[in-house]
Order: structure tokens, then sequence, then C-alpha cells
């Protein structure tokens, strides 16, 4: 394995750097009703699109609540996805078999790779979740935002188009 081709050609460097200060709000909140009130489930900090890395990766903290919450088994054709636990207790399937994963754990997914997450515990859970290349996951996210918050239940052929659009196939 060698270093890819550069992409910066100048001499001297260059000032480009993004901060993003810890403090800053969640980008999509996800609101479901628990016991007859919304209660928020899941907030999303786009922490670096592929829009601003330039297509070279997503990475995005993914906060859940107390409400389960989480994907179902699918895969991707395009991307790759990796998990990091930053806190609490995520569910996370390999393709094989579903395992508790604990702060400091991770979790790599190649193309094809069939994995599916969950938050199951009762308790709130943190997790990083890495995208490449950087594709537009927020889009997605922000359509599931839409679907579950409004109450609409798409039908199986919507669901489909839907997914293939984001590159998630179902299994």
């Amino acid at each position: 394995m060698s270093y890819p081709e550069a992409r910066y050609l100048g001499e001297n460097g260059e000032i480009s750097g993004v901060l993003r200060r810890a403090g800053t709000g969640p980008d999509l909140t996800i609101t479901k009703e628990v016991d007859g009130r919304p209660e928020p489930s899941t907030q999303v900090h786009y922490l670096g699109t592929g829009g601003s890395t330039g297509g070279r990766f997503g990475l995005y903290r993914w906060d859940m609540g107390r409400p389960a919450s989480g994907a179902a088994p699918h895969f991707h054709r395009t991307i790759t996805e990796s998990f990091f636990i930053i806190s609490g207790t995520v569910r996370l399937y390999d393709g094989a078999e579903w395992v508790d994963g604990a702060p400091g754990d991770f979790l790599h997914i190649p193309e094809g790779g069939i994995h599916a997450f969950r938050n199951e515990s009762g308790e709130p859970a943190s997790m990083l979740l890495l995208f490449t290349p950087g594709a537009p996951r927020e889009g997605y996210f922000e359509e599931l935002a839409d679907i579950v918050m409004s109450g609409r239940q798409p039908s199986k052929e919507e669901w489909t188009e839907l997914y293939e659009r984001h590159d998630q196939y179902m299994v």
C-alpha cells in the first residue's frame, strides 16, 4: 500500500482548516412520540459531509436517546461504513451476529457488507459514523427524519426508490 497521488501541488501549504466546536448543536433532530409526548430520539451532527470534504469521507456523530432506534440490516454498493462507540451501549450487527458495542469499540464494514445498529438499552448512546468515500448521507438522514416525524407511511415502492437513491439495500 502506498500514499495516493498528491492532490495539493503548492509549495507552502495553505490555511484551509475547518473547526467545529464541541458545543455546536445538532444539524438534525429526529423526534418520536413516546407515551403520547414527543421525545428527541436521535440527534445527528454533520461533522464532515461529503460536500465539505471534497467527497473524501462523511463523518457524523449519532446521539441516540432513550427510545429504541437504529437501522435494520442492509448493505451499500458504493460506500464503506464504520462505527466507533463513544458512550453507552449500541447493538452492532456485522452480518453474522449482533453484539453489544461499548465505548471504544470499532466496526468497519466494506462495500457489500451486511450491517445494522440499534440502541435498545433504554439509555442514551453516542457513536461516530464514517462513510468513505463521502456520499450525501445527510440527505438520506433528513428524508428518514421527515418520514418518522410526519407519521407518513411510504409504500413498498416508495421505500425501494428511497433506498436505491441513497445506496441502501435492505436484507
